[in-house]
């Protein structure tokens, strides 16, 4: 059985398989907290298993999200014990729907492409997406599976593309995560999780692609942090999400300002492979750092829930250019995508200012505490739902891809010292300490920081830890 044709020689040794998730510390995320436990990979092998067999991928019928394989993951690379491992799938394994029932003919039928979009979008049909894609990789290993889903630039694979960065791209995390540690069961979870979601974001993406057509080669291109202040000084764009919206970039930023958000977003281009180290870092900057910045004092700082998800999906973008699974044009395709996704999604929260003497002037809570403290506190932060977690690591990955660029590389970047990524992975830690939301939801917005503490009342709700 041939799983990952690519990289076949490495996962000979891990055993995993399309029902089987197995890890072994021979993984190599983006970013990890070395050395790997065997213990700890033991545990979260056993309980992602368990997860995968018990549970359905979404905990409810809202189409919300079941985190568990982002968490144990994230937790697994942080360094977790067996203990907080197991801790964390018990915190949020109570509230799981069980799976869906399977339908084994239709499951089948979907090799046949016109089955196969009869029911796209449709999360009772989770499973029969799941088998079908198990199926797949088991005949043709995970590269040629991506390659004619996601990357042929047909139809089907265009459509299916767009639905990954659906669903705030939990998708793509999903999918991300299989990718990154090696495990074709994960693969087939995230591409059937795309198949169940909708594809509005679609027309976005694909309309700011074909924007983009003619602006390529046309010189330098914009600078994320250009663009986001071009979004701020343009009305439409900056006023298209209202507080009333049921999904404010749905309804707000493409439902209004759609034409005017493609035009924007196309002038972000990747044009050359050489590009593809330096703009997937500044992808990675410009998401870290609209988080941090959105504040509104004299409110404890809170990040953006909405936001944090451009964070936390750009850790497998690192991971992404040096896969072998990825063919080179596929990489920088999907590096605009997620651009232009970050820009949309900034846009979606009211546009708001971003201070940058937040991150500057930050003073952590305990200020002595380095990044391994930051992530000890995070592993065992029992109230989590994998969200912290994955907030940190996505925020420790991009100060060591900023690390790896030259002073003159990074210009135009927002975040200008190792200390500011520290602080910024301090501000994330300790805003789902303080009083009030672990999260603020759509910063932009006066209402949505109604419940968060003013500053020195968030600082007295927790003792310091």
């Amino acid at each position: 059985m041939r799983l990952f044709p690519l990289a076949e020689r490495e996962l000979r040794k891990t055993m995993a398989t399309t029902t089987k998730i197995h890890l072994t510390t021979s993984e190599k995320p983006a970013f990890f907290v070395a050395p790997l436990r065997e213990e700890s990979a033991k545990k979260a092998s056993e309980l992602l298993q368990e997860n995968h067999e018990k549970h359905h991928i979404y905990f409810n019928k809202e189409g919300f999200h079941n985190h568990i394989v982002h968490h144990l993951l994230t937790l697994y690379a942080l360094g977790a014990t067996p203990a907080q491992i197991q801790d964390g799938y018990t915190q949020n394994a109570g509230y799981q729907r069980p799976p869906v029932a399977l339908d084994p003919h239709l499951a089948q039928d979907l090799s046949n492409p016109a089955t196969f979009a009869k029911h796209l979008g449709d999360e009772r049909h989770y499973r029969d997406y799941l088998l079908h894609f198990q199926r797949e990789i088991d005949a043709k290993g995970v590269a040629a599976v991506l390659a004619e889903y996601l990357f042929a630039r047909d139809k089907r694979a265009d459509d299916l593309l767009a639905r990954t960065f659906a669903g705030l791209v939990h998708p793509l995390i999903h999918m991300g995560f299989g990718v990154e540690f090696a495990q074709p069961a994960i693969v087939a979870e995230g591409l059937a999780q795309a198949a169940t979601h909708d594809a509005w974001i679609g027309a976005f993406l694909l309309g700011a692609e074909r924007a983009a057509e003619g602006k390529r080669g046309a010189g330098k291109g914009a600078t994320l942090m250009q663009l986001i202040e071009e979004i701020r000084g343009n009305e439409k764009l900056a006023r298209a999400a209202r507080w009333e919206d049921k999904n404010r970039l749905r309804d707000g930023v493409i439902g209004r300002a759609g034409k005017e958000m493609c035009e924007l977003a196309a002038k972000w281009t990747v044009d050359s492979d050489e590009e593809l180290e330096r703009r997937t870092a500044e992808m990675i900057d410009a998401s870290v750092f609209f988080s941090v910045a959105a504040q509104k004092p004299p409110h404890t700082p809170k990040i953006d829930f909405f936001y944090m998800h451009s964070v936390t999906s750009s850790i497998f973008f690192s991971d992404f250019l040096s896969n072998p699974l990825f063919p080179r044009d596929a990489r920088a395709r999907m590096l605009e995508w997620k651009a232009r996704f970050d820009l949309a999604n900034y846009a979606s929260r009211g546009a708001p200012a971003l201070a940058a003497n937040e991150l500057a002037d930050y003073v952590p809570r305990n200020p002595s505490d380095g990044w391994d403290r930051l992530f000890q506190r995070v592993n065992g932060f029992s109230s989590d739902d994998g969200h912290a977690a994955k907030l940190l690591r996505g925020i420790a990955n991009g100060e060591q891809a900023w690390k790896r660029l030259g002073e003159e590389q990074r210009k135009g970047f927002a975040i200008t010292s190792a200390e500011q990524w520290w602080k910024a992975c301090a501000m994330g830690m300790d805003g789902t300490e303080t009083g009030g939301p672990r999260w603020v939801r759509s910063t932009g917005f006066e209402e949505a920081w109604k419940d968060v503490p003013l500053r020195e009342e968030g600082n007295r709700a927790a003792p310091q830890l």
